[in-house]
């Protein structure tokens, strides 16, 4: 009996080995980082649903006990979860602040950043969905559409895991490779098929992208911020109906879900398109697809001009 015994806990050892950490990211472009490093050894989740802003995010208890439980937790920081912090100080286990991590690029708003902004009047701003702090010299929190800054975050995801999970350091490291392979030859294509379109204007809706922007050398001409709710007033609107006109031919970029109801007003009658770029990658299998189609649609639009 002794003798089965000890083959049972030999047969069970490969399995201990292999104990899935629990991986658990604030928004989907880190989970799919995760899951490039994680492989085959795990699916890591995300703490918001698709669509959800993370600037405006209550955590249901559910969401709370997720949190409490996972092994590694990821978010970007405080400059973009503002719910975070004070449920983190409740966690036993590592919690890691990408925009903290030695190694990446950061900018901030005001800095070098591409034309100028159309805003509403006050009670019209505080109003917009996407409202968070866009002030001069604050942090631009969008940093994992930088290339560079998502090889560094999975490099600290390696390490992480490998501590976590010591049997398979190696696989981890041998997924941080295959990642940073795939990534350095998207970036090349990339390059390659956004290079001719610099100076090509456009205008966004929420100044999200100046990271993917900055990589591939492209630049909007200006940001219309618009309330999710409130039109803004005449005159507002045909100062930024001036703004298009004076650029062209052009392209408009909101986000989903929603497209803005003045999106439709402020193209009517110009030559301006409508598009679409999706900064949180909801419909993205890997967060290489969610830096193509970023580029797809760039290319999509700005090369009709």
């Amino acid at each position: 009996m002794s003798r089965q015994l000890a083959l049972l806990l030999l047969s069970l050892l490969p399995l201990a080995a292999q104990a899935e950490v629990r991986v658990l990211t604030s928004i989907k472009p880190l989970q799919l980082i995760a899951a490039a490093v994680q492989g085959e050894l795990g699916r890591p989740e995300v703490l918001l649903p698709p669509g959800a802003s993370p600037h405006h995010f209550a955590l249901r208890p559910s969401d709370v006990r997720r949190v409490q439980s996972a092994d590694l937790l990821y978010w970007i920081g405080p400059d973009m979860e503002t719910f975070l912090p004070r449920l983190l100080e409740g966690r036993d286990q590592p919690s890691v602040a990408v925009q903290a991590l030695p190694g990446l690029t950061l900018r901030h708003f005001g800095e070098e950043q591409g034309g100028e902004h159309e805003h509403e009047d006050e009670h019209e701003r505080h109003a917009d969905e996407h409202d968070h702090d866009h002030r001069p010299g604050s942090l631009d929190a969008h940093l994992w559409l930088l290339p560079a800054n998502a090889r560094a975050i999975a490099a600290r995801m390696a390490a992480d895991l490998a501590a976590a999970d010591p049997a398979n350091a190696a696989r981890y490291q041998a997924n941080l490779a295959a990642f940073e392979r795939r990534l350095n030859g998207l970036d090349a294509e990339l390059k390659s098929r956004l290079a001719p379109l610099a100076g090509k204007p456009f205008f966004v809706f929420h100044q999200a992208f100046d990271y993917f922007e900055s990589a591939y050398g492209l630049q909007h001409v200006g940001v219309f911020v618009a309330a999710s709710e409130v039109q803004p007033g005449a005159r507002q609107v045909a100062a930024m109906r001036e703004r298009l006109k004076a650029a062209g031919p052009a392209c408009v970029f909101s986000e989903p879900p929603l497209r803005p109801r003045l999106a439709e007003t402020l193209a009517a009658g110009l030559p301006v398109r409508l598009a679409e770029l999706d900064a949180l990658g909801a419909e993205a299998l890997s967060y290489e697809q969610l830096l193509g189609n970023l580029a797809e649609e760039l290319a999509g639009c700005l090369e009709s001009l």
